[in-house]
């Protein structure tokens, strides 16, 4: 999946399980990981509260992840269980702790009550807070600041007592932002500006480095761990690119492959940070807080450990990923513009997330 031949791997794999059940499935990841599944020949059982496509070797629930019986349908027959479904960081405090927090408990046991042998829980680097140590490994401790960061620290733990508990095998992989086709977001609005011939601002220079990493690469993780022993499995691991540069380079990008000729522009950070917050408070704006303060620092993890303990390699750097990603929202858009695709409401990663006081913004770039 992710090796080379003179690159073998540190353990013996074996074949992906028969049976997977994905929560989460008409998410980001959701869509990308059942698609593969299915193409390997797994069968799948998802839940999601939005319908997902009918297929071949698909039996979809409807439901919530807090709902035990939904779980119970959902995993009836699983062989493994891997858990995507997530909230927003622009969620309520209230609804993140209830998706992210009581969800995973209700996912865990629903799992243990099944008898599923192997579970995979999706977490994010956000439990690092605002890390200071960079490359951030495994160890460093888990330093939220704000409600989502709080709530997937907390879910962690509770991951953690499964697996102390020894009934099965459980992973936790703590995945960087990750992108690619179906994932909107912010993103849009770096791709609504270049599309439309826009300069497009960042904090200060804009020479800090940011990692990302393409959902192709996050779902190649995922089998990747499905393959691998327990003992290999039964651990916790960062998920991200390996080759990444600075946040001008990467919106550079999008801007050249616009071709209308325009530049990243640098802004001064003090008095935009001022604004950016000021807004996020009065609901003017989707940037939050957690995410200002990582456009002003340098910010990646270390992926030693996968690569070592895993044998992952991820295979697309930052650029090509958010490339990939604006390929494909191109073609959405013109899809949109001749009325076949739908319009989103900026609840989910795959829907554009309404700018706010930031679309006026644009006639100064």
């Amino acid at each position: 999946m992710t090796h080379t031949p003179d690159e073998p791997l540190p353990y013996t794999a074996s074949p992906l399980p028969a049976r997977v059940a994905v929560t989460g499935a008409a998410g980001v990841l959701g869509v990308h990981l059942v698609d593969r599944l299915l193409r390997s020949g797994c069968e799948v059982r998802t839940l999601d509260l939005r319908p997902v496509p009918a297929a071949p070797g698909l039996t979809a629930v409807t439901g919530d992840i807090r709902d035990p019986a939904a779980l119970a349908e959902a995993f009836r027959g699983a062989e493994a269980v891997v858990h995507s479904a997530s909230a927003l960081p622009s969620y309520s405090a209230a609804d993140i702790r209830s998706i992210v927090v009581e969800g995973t408990a209700a996912v865990l046991a629903a799992a243990r009550e099944a008898a599923v042998p192997r579970v995979l829980h999706i977490s994010s680097t956000a439990v690092y807070g605002l890390p200071r140590t960079v490359p951030t490994p495994e160890h460093c401790p888990r330093a939220p600041v704000d409600p989502y960061s709080s709530a997937k620290a907390t879910a962690e733990e509770t991951a953690e007592r499964f697996r102390d508990g020894g009934t099965g095998c459980l992973t936790v992989l703590r995945p960087k932002t990750f992108l690619g086709p179906v994932r909107m977001g912010l993103f849009d609005m770096l791709f609504q500006w270049a599309e439309e011939g826009k300069n497009f601002p960042v904090l200060g220079t804009g020479d800090v480095r940011s990692q990302m990493l393409a959902v192709d690469d996050l779902v190649d993780a995922v089998l990747t761990v499905l393959c691998a022993p327990s003992r290999i499995a039964n651990d916790t691991y960062n998920i991200a690119a390996a080759e990444f540069g600075t946040l001008r380079e990467d919106f550079q990008c999008v801007l050249d492959a616009a071709g209308h000729g325009r530049r990243v522009v640098s802004i001064p950070s003090g008095p935009a940070v001022a604004v950016l917050r000021t807004l996020a408070r009065l609901k003017l704006s989707p940037v939050y807080g957690r995410l200002v303060s990582k456009l002003l620092a340098d910010s990646y993890v270390s992926v030693d450990k996968a690569r070592d303990r895993l044998g992952f390699r991820p295979r697309l750097s930052n650029r090509d990923a958010i490339l990939q990603t604006y390929d494909w929202w191109r073609g959405r858009r013109a899809a949109a513009a001749s009325g076949s695709a739908p319009a989103g409401v900026g609840r989910t990663s795959r829907d554009p997330w309404r700018q706010g006081a930031l679309a006026l913004a644009k006639a100064f770039f």
